[in-house]
């Protein structure tokens, strides 16, 4: 889950941030995609999208158990995902 909620905001700030022929509304983009990664994936993995959003409170939680790998592979490969799709099918090359 963290993997897809990664790969889908990445893919927006490229191409609503990053990209020159996008709209300036990058605020409203990237927030909505915020918002609907957190009522996708909130319920399932607690919608870190960041290994640092989760790595912050985990200690306090009392929650760095045997599964924080997912919380540090998916979002890097989600995020590595997102950038070679949006390079390889949307960049402009030039």
């Amino acid at each position: 889950m963290e993997f897809f909620l990664t790969f889908f905001l990445v893919f927006v700030i490229f191409g609503s941030a990053i990209d020159t022929r996008a709209p300036r509304w990058v605020g409203l983009f990237i927030g909505l995609t915020v918002t609907l990664d957190i009522l996708a994936g909130g319920n399932v993995s607690g919608a870190a999208m960041n290994p640092a959003r989760h790595l912050g409170p985990a200690p306090i939680d009392g929650v760095l158990g045997p599964d924080i790998w997912i919380y540090w592979v998916g979002p890097i490969l989600g995020g590595a995902a997102a950038a070679l799709v949006y390079h390889n099918l949307f960049e402009v090359k030039g």
